[in-house]
């Protein structure tokens, strides 16, 4: 998914060739069909309770979110990118919902400057394009934007513990290079390019340590395939002054 640098930066793979993007998906390299199942699940339970609303950040063309979504619809999205053709994409996907609205945008900034709150955050392989400081100040973000007893679905890749970032850079290049077979080999070095200069995935203790000075706590949702993850945080307590 899109992240939260300058269209001519970090998304410009995928500004350029989103069908790269999806051909990815569509072959689940990235694990994308046990990941969202377990999505469609989370948001099913917040459902249960009552009318929800929910916020996608680095939404891109939200295809996979969108069946999770239809079968649990929320009674208002959004949707943040910076590219305009995967919103464009998303808009059709995402066109049955009773709400829908989107922000061509940078997703931290979007957060930061934002007011209303909802009962789901979700974000979909993006936070790992931010530095350990802006991930810090996307957590603030998150927690205040977020209901007392909202969740903050984080589906993205992280580094295994102790490891550093040029270890796991080495070991998900050669894994991207050995298993993305059906990739023609100039699409997939176009994407091993942007892993390196752009992916900066943090060990899930930090994390858990972001969220806690957020004033969020773990969920026992724990879901990894690889280095792909999909966790819980829920906002015990509201960290705005007037909540909505």
């Amino acid at each position: 998914m899109s992240a939260s640098r300058s269209p001519d930066d970090s998304v410009a793979i995928f500004r350029k060739s989103w069908t790269l993007y999806d051909a990815i998906t569509e072959r689940n390299y990235m694990f994308h069909r046990e990941l969202y199942a377990e999505v469609a699940e989370q948001v099913a339970q917040v459902g249960r309770f009552g009318p929800f609303r929910l916020l996608d950040l680095g939404c891109g063309n939200a295809r996979f979110l969108a069946p999770c979504l239809a079968a649990t619809p929320p009674v208002h999205y959004e949707g943040v990118d910076l590219s305009a053709a995967a919103l464009a994409e998303a808009r059709e996907h995402l066109k049955t919902l009773p709400a829908a609205v989107f922000h061509q945008q940078d997703m931290l900034q979007a957060l930061e400057e934002g007011e209303s709150t909802f009962e789901i955050l979700f974000s979909g392989f993006a936070v790992h394009h931010l530095d350990s400081a802006a991930k810090q100040r996307f957590f603030h973000a998150a927690a205040r934007r977020l209901k007392r007893g909202g969740r903050f679905l984080l589906m993205d890749v992280v580094r295994d513990e102790g490891q550093s970032r040029d270890e796991y850079l080495r070991d998900y290049l050669g894994w991207m290079r050995t298993t993305w077979t059906e990739i023609p080999v100039e699409q997939l070095e176009e994407a091993c390019t942007h892993v390196a200069a752009y992916d900066h995935p943090e060990q899930f203790s930090d994390l858990v340590q972001m969220a806690r000075r957020a004033g969020l706590t773990e969920t026992p949702l724990r879901h990894r395939f690889e280095r792909h993850y999909l966790v819980g945080f829920v906002a015990l307590e509201s960290s705005r002054v007037n909540s909505e």
